[in-house]
């Protein structure tokens, strides 16, 4: 209807969708730029269906272009309207507000490379075209593009005052299932395309030193797999092992360091710290698990699941038929490995309390009971049926 609008005033606006889901986004995007008309058109700009670009976003973006030749992609950052909807919504703009200010600043000002985020970007055709297209051999397709246009010489810029409104997911549910796709999705390219990155004669040493290791290895595995073990096996371990002692400077003060540095990025939200600690922890497990997954190009490789925005899903539950034998709630929302996990963690606090020296169950307490919450589904916004 919104398209039926803009043309009855004479604007050129196409409407396409498909009938099938194959290869996912990826094939949707590759289809998109096979119409015919594609080939009058010099770039292409990309926005998720919850996304609300400002009117003069082409006009603060495309300019880039005409001033750099070599410019393949400008991205630019993502703004929230949900962000106060719960606490987890509020710990997810964290993460993100970092994501950008630091991750994306940093590689577009260094490298001239960064992952495109799969929506608010601007993307030249012939950067596409040179990359070989879009592929759906995994579930980061936007990651898959980015790195293979850097490997023919394409730079990439990130317009951090140029922002985009969109909804965060606020279930639970559906933020495990982006967050594994997120997780396993660069684990599985990096197995991939390792030695295709190395092999390169286009870039530098230096840039390919930086995206396989800093980018890949560091950010997208390693960051994962020490968050949970360090967290939620080390530090519980040592307290059962007393023998074994663990320095106050590794296990407290540097990790709190780059935390507070890391939460900086979200002034309004500081006072919100602890529970972004504990938050963050919980889904290392998924993420560690998820990386796992894609190294070893494991059953859930390739699972793909839309994440369900909030005002999606109270859509679909008003607008659906109450089916005959409706599921029961409490199976769908518990979650055994975060309560595995949760019970581990209390029993290493009570060993502690009773036999410990160094108040490590302080801590322990707190990193159990957000596992025991998010493991019975009590976080994010809940979708009444």
């Amino acid at each position: 209807m919104e398209c039926q609008k803009w043309i009855a005033k004479g604007v050129n606006v196409k409407y396409e969708n498909r009938k099938n889901r194959n290869g996912y986004k990826a094939g949707a995007l590759k289809e998109g730029l096979q119409k015919q008309y594609v080939s009058d058109c010099e770039y292409v700009v990309i926005f998720d269906a919850d996304f609300q670009p400002d009117e003069d976003f082409l006009w603060r973006t495309i300019p880039f272009f005409l001033k750099n030749p070599e410019l393949g992609l400008v991205q630019a950052r993502w703004k929230f309207v949900n962000a106060d909807e719960c606490i987890m919504t509020r710990i997810q703009e964290m993460s993100l507000d970092y994501h950008f200010a630091v991750e994306q600043e940093v590689g577009s000002s260094t490298c001239e490379f960064f992952g495109f985020n799969g929506t608010a970007g601007v993307w030249k055709i012939q950067a596409i075209n040179d990359a070989g297209g879009w592929k759906d051999r995994t579930t980061v397709e936007d990651m898959d593009l980015a790195v293979r246009a850097s490997l023919k010489g394409w730079k990439f810029l990130f317009v951090g005052d140029v922002g985009v409104k969109n909804e965060l997911p606020s279930t639970y549910k559906a933020y495990r299932f982006q967050q594994h796709r997120w997780s396993c999705g660069p684990a599985n390219l990096f197995r991939k395309m390792t030695r295709e990155i190395m092999l390169c004669e286009k870039v530098s040493r230096w840039k390919k030193l930086y995206v396989i290791y800093d980018f890949f290895f560091v950010r997208k595995i390693v960051a994962h797999w020490l968050t949970f073990f360090f967290y939620c096996v080390v530090i519980p371990a040592h307290v059962m092992v007393p023998e074994v002692k663990l320095p106050k400077l590794m296990a407290i003060y540097f990790p709190a360091t780059i935390t507070i540095l890391n939460a900086a990025c979200t002034v309004r939200s500081l006072h919100l710290l602890v529970f972004w600690i504990l938050f963050e922890n919980v889904m290392s497990l998924h993420r560690s698990k998820a990386t796992i997954i894609g190294l070893l190009e494991a059953n859930r490789v390739n699972e793909w699941v839309v994440t369900e925005k909030l005002g999606n899903a109270m859509k679909q539950k008003s607008t659906s038929r109450p089916s005959k034998k409706p599921k029961s709630r409490i199976a769908e929302r518990i979650h055994v490995w975060e309560i595995v996990v949760g019970m581990f963690l209390l029993h290493c606090a009570v060993y502690d309390m009773l036999y410990g020296k160094n108040h490590f169950y302080a801590y322990l307490v707190l990193q159990a009971g957000a596992f025991f919450v998010m493991g019975f589904g009590y976080v994010g916004t809940i979708v009444p049926s």
